[in-house]
């Protein structure tokens, strides 16, 4: 996920978008403690989209 695909983003897409990023990253997060998680780097993008779509509410909001 880019940045330039959040920027035309309304707040509440972005609201919605960030609530599904937290649950995947849950579901993630307990993959890897059950030893399930294949891909270990799905963790640092989940993190890393989560952190772009915060950017992009504030940058709307403001």
């Amino acid at each position: 996920m880019k940045y330039s695909d959040l920027a035309d983003k309304t707040v509440a897409e972005l609201n919605a978008m960030l609530k599904e990023r937290k649950t995947e990253l849950f579901t993630l997060k307990i993959k890897q403690k059950m030893m399930q998680l294949q891909d270990t780097s799905e963790l640092r993008v989940a993190k890393k989209d989560i952190a772009k779509i915060n950017t992009a509410i504030t940058a709307v909001a403001n």
